[in-house]
């Protein structure tokens, strides 16, 4: 393995980069041995096939290595389907690279003229199919906006763990919620969306949705293909953007993610900054507070187990606006109000009077309190 650099005003029409460097590469190729030449940078469809036929061997840009690590992350039939777009759409302005006889055509008995070329044909095949996948992720949209609606309708808060690939967000999503998503050292373990309930004490239950990792120069192809899954960040009530506090480059990755949020529509959900690996730091977990007093950044590691119970606390506070709390009492006629503050998990205390009257301490949302009363 070998790692080239360059500095060049605009890259070449032909090779991207320049002569000479491009003998560097085939020298750099040749004494590795290797069968594969990564650009870190965005190529034409031109640009990589003529990289590979002046170093015969496989090339491919940074999108490219990005879909093929995708493709092995993905678990889930939805992440597959996400997957699959992103690389048709890749793939088909490089559907030239497959076929060496475009000038054969499709011809025989009933077809005028010289027919379809190879390549129309492919190209129609693809459109095809990814109008197909297309149509079969709008209906994943559809199901996770019926979702969200009852989840707005209850008043149930949305939080979604966004940051950098391999920031820890799995290993703390796991942590905080019991769960055993996969977790592992390595670029986009995580690819699927996965939702889960939490019950935070002394504020309620919450939605946790833990996605997909960020990366610099996010290809748009995959922002496009991965629309499904970036609507858990999009629509969040709070953002907790998890930070690797011992990696060498963080504020530079801090950027690169608040870059992608922008991107995707998500920049004006509020946000909770969590530094995670604090243990490789030799750090204790704190909060951290803004001039206002709100919760700002919480200093924890998921992994050893450290600081939770400030993220909670952070949580608790952050999420606390439009909350109802107090004690009703409610005459026996009253018992529809009562059997629905029971089902909705409102209730935290019941005591009775000497003339039968309930006296419940409930703690729930304002809307929800306000529209119980209307209704009963």
């Amino acid at each position: 393995m070998g790692f080239i650099t360059g500095h060049r005003r605009s890259p070449t029409a032909k090779f991207f980069v320049g002569e000479g460097k491009l003998d560097e590469i085939k020298a750099a190729k040749e004494a590795t041995e290797a069968d594969l030449v990564v650009f870190n940078h965005p190529l034409s469809p031109s640009q990589e096939r003529n990289l590979e036929q002046a170093l015969c061997c496989r090339v491919i840009a940074r999108t490219g290595l990005i879909l093929d690590i995708f493709a092995q992350r993905a678990r889930t039939h939805e992440g597959k389907l996400q997957v699959e777009l992103a690389q048709l759409q890749h793939m088909s302005t490089r559907l030239i690279r497959g076929w060496t006889h475009l000038e054969r055509q499709k011809g025989g008995i009933g077809l005028r003229g010289p027919g379809e070329t190879q390549l129309e044909t492919d190209r129609r095949l693809l459109r095809a199919r990814i109008r197909s996948i297309e149509s079969r992720l709008d209906k994943v949209r559809a199901q996770r906006a019926q979702s969200r609606r009852a989840r707005e309708r209850a008043e149930v808060p949305l939080v979604s763990v966004v940051g950098y690939t391999n920031a820890g967000k799995s290993t703390l999503f796991n942590q905080i919620t019991a769960s055993e998503v996969y977790a592992a050292d390595q670029l986009f373990a995580t690819l699927d969306p996965t939702l889960r309930r939490l019950d935070i004490d002394q504020f309620g239950p919450l939605v946790l949705a833990d996605t997909v990792g960020f990366i610099s120069h996010l290809p748009h192809a995959l922002v496009d293909a991965f629309k499904a899954t970036l609507e858990e960040t999009q629509n969040a009530d709070l953002l907790l953007h998890v930070i690797d506090a011992a990696a060498e480059h963080r504020d530079t990755l801090i950027a690169e993610v608040e870059s992608v949020l922008a991107e995707i529509g998500a920049s004006e959900v509020p946000q909770l900054r969590i530094y995670n690996k604090i243990d490789l730091l030799e750090q204790a977990p704190r909060l951290m507070r803004d001039e206002r007093g709100q919760p700002q950044a919480v200093y924890l590691s998921a992994r050893e187990n450290q600081g939770l119970d400030l993220l909670e606390q952070a949580l608790r506070e952050l999420l606390q606006s439009g909350i109802f709390e107090g004690d009703i009492e409610l005459a026996p006629a009253q018992g529809k109000l009562r059997a629905a503050l029971f089902d909705m998990g409102a209730v935290t205390a019941e005591a009775f009077t000497d003339t039968g009257c309930s006296v419940l301490s409930i703690r729930l949302p304002e809307k929800e309190w306000q529209r119980l009363q209307h209704q009963h």
